[in-house]
């Protein structure tokens, strides 16, 4: 046992051997904020809040996304447990007629923002939950082009929003 121990002792004063070790912990740590950075999601979500009026009618998500990339981002998709189906929407109006429509995608633009809103893009939460009520939250789950997803909670706010 003895031996062991001597051994493991005389390992540890090497010349050099922690010269080494500590210029690599500095050169790590030097490193660890580029690599944080690296790492930052590109796109980021914002004032999420999700608007409820009755169980008999579609309750709509609302948010801000930015994009602090070099290329766009294409959000494609949505998902919540507490939606039957959670589907791109758009407010339009045409020659006075003012209507909703599902879109397929929507592009945020390099170092750009998209603001989901009421009479704007907008999630149409089909079916809500009967958990969903004003004071609560919905989780929601958003999909880009790139397999990238951004989660958040909204809010739930009654027919005023926030």
């Amino acid at each position: 046992m003895m031996r062991k121990a001597q051994h493991a002792s005389s390992s540890m004063h090497r010349p050099g051997r922690g010269a080494v070790s500590a210029a690599a912990l500095a050169l790590g740590l030097l490193a660890a904020p580029s690599l944080a950075a690296a790492a930052a999601p590109a796109v980021t979500i914002s004032h999420p809040w999700m608007r409820f009026l009755t169980a008999r009618i579609p309750a709509a998500g609302y948010f801000t996304l930015s994009n602090g990339s070099a290329q766009p981002a294409t959000l494609t998709a949505a998902a919540s447990p507490d939606c039957g189906q959670l589907m791109l929407h758009r407010s339009v109006s045409e020659n006075g007629t003012a209507r909703m429509e599902m879109v397929p995608n929507v592009v945020v633009p390099p170092h750009g923002t998209v603001t989901f809103s009421p009479g704007g893009y907008h999630l149409m939460c089909m079916s809500p939950a009967a958990a969903i009520a004003p004071g609560g939250s919905v989780p929601v789950s958003l999909r880009f082009n790139d397999g990238t997803s951004l989660s958040a909670n909204f809010p739930v706010y009654g027919a005023k929003g926030p």
